[in-house]
């Protein structure tokens, strides 16, 4: 088990700094924030902190500046936003290395929040850099992980700096966002219950091999959709069109299928047009019927119920990625779709998480996040997570003393 803000005593945290590595990537528009919620996610640890008299000063990535520096990619509008969201005052620092930051750490008083410049304007960041994580390290005290958007990333902010707090004798613990991640994934992991449904969607089979075949024997059904339904197509023969297509996984999509042919659900029908346009000429075809100038863009309405059979006697549903290009007008009603039958099933009482921002923006747009169980702020760790690989920015963070670790009262050596 690894530590949590709760392990550490107010004495501890008074007057220290502490590093807060949080997820505040988060959609712009002309440098507005136009969703709010990665950044709300994290008040609850600030406060804790805030309450303690500690010093924070929170690192974030936003988006991919490739190592540079892009005033369209500042954290500038995240700090306007905390200082919203916060009783207490919020600095922001166009820089996040060098002595400029030490100097601004060291002006600080207790109850001070400090946002750091965008992570990723530094190459070094994404390299994990040991120097750069050491840089940071000589002005924090202690560490806290509450970005588990990024836990799946072995970079300098989520695993090289919390190595170098805890080498210098610091504390590196979950944030409050990370501990309810952590909690509620690892119930999947160790006991759903049953009936256990999970529903996949996305681009690609590529990335979520693992997940399937981590998840097949554990569920009782797992629905697959969006394009990387295409690919089970094609393993089985079908014509697919233009549609996006990994050739190459068409052997492992064929193995899932032989294998667990009992609780892979496959589409049975699918919106398709010339092109992925909202005024193309769309129409609804069963999977058998796709022609060839045609690519797939969504789910069929037939397939949407059939889904919705799966799911109603669910006990516990994991929703991971769209069913279809759900951002482009005539395209969402499937992914629309399955976010109200799986809303329906919560509304029974079931746990149901959704992981991944476009699930999520899904959800909201079909006006049904608030009846989520749990969202999840990360779509890649959850995977991971749930595919039982390690996640770097986790595995780093102090452990908690076990009651078989002690006797005496004294820890063994």
């Amino acid at each position: 088990m690894k530590k949590t803000l709760g392990d550490l005593a107010v004495e501890t945290l008074a007057g220290a700094v502490v590093a807060l590595r949080a997820d505040f990537n988060v959609p712009l528009d002309g440098g507005r924030v136009t969703d709010r919620t990665r950044i709300e996610r994290t008040v609850p640890t600030l406060d804790h902190l805030l309450a303690a008299g500690a010093k924070v000063v929170v690192l974030s990535h936003l988006g991919r500046p490739g190592g540079r520096a892009r005033a369209s990619l500042t954290l500038e509008p995240v700090a306007r936003i905390l200082d919203d969201l916060l009783a207490a005052p919020v600095g922001f620092l166009p820089y996040c290395f060098g002595p400029e930051v030490g100097d601004a750490v060291a002006a600080m008083t207790p109850g001070q929040v400090l946002l750091l410049e965008n992570t990723r304007f530094l190459p070094r960041e994404t390299a994990n850099a040991p120097d750069l994580a050491a840089d940071w390290a000589v002005w924090a005290d202690h560490f806290v992980m509450d970005a588990f958007g990024t836990a799946h990333r072995a970079h300098a902010s989520t695993e090289g700096l919390p190595r170098a707090v805890r080498a210098k004798g610091g504390e590196a613990v979950a944030g409050r966002l990370v501990e309810r991640e952590l909690a509620v994934l690892g119930g999947l992991l160790e006991a759903p219950r049953k009936p256990f449904v999970a529903i996949l969607g996305g681009a690609k089979i590529s990335g979520k091999i693992d997940v399937i075949e981590a998840f097949l024997p554990r569920v009782d059904a797992l629905l697959v959709g969006g394009a990387m339904a295409n690919t089970f197509f094609m393993a089985m023969g079908m014509e697919t069109g233009t549609s996006l297509v990994e050739p190459e996984r068409t052997e492992v999509a064929f193995r899932l299928m032989e294998t667990s042919a009992d609780r892979l659900v496959l589409p049975v029908d699918c919106v398709t047009a010339r092109s992925i346009d909202a005024r193309a000429l769309r129409q609804t075809v069963d999977r058998t019927d796709i022609a060839r100038g045609e690519t797939i863009g969504d789910i069929g309405p037939v397939t949407v119920d059939l889904f919705a059979s799966h799911l109603a006697d669910a006990a516990t549903v994991l929703w991971n990625g769209p069913m279809g290009v759900f951002e482009v007008e005539g395209f969402k009603e499937g992914t629309f779709g399955v976010a109200r039958a799986v809303a329906e099933v919560a509304d029974r009482g079931a746990m149901v998480i959704v992981a991944g921002g476009d699930c999520a923006a899904a959800a909201r747009s079909a006006g049904v996040a608030p009846r989520m169980s749990h969202i999840s702020t990360g779509g890649g760790a959850a995977l991971d997570l749930l595919a039982g690989n390690n996640l770097p920015g986790v595995d780093v963070l102090s452990d908690r003393l076990r009651a078989d670790d002690t006797q005496d009262g004294e820890a063994l050596t």
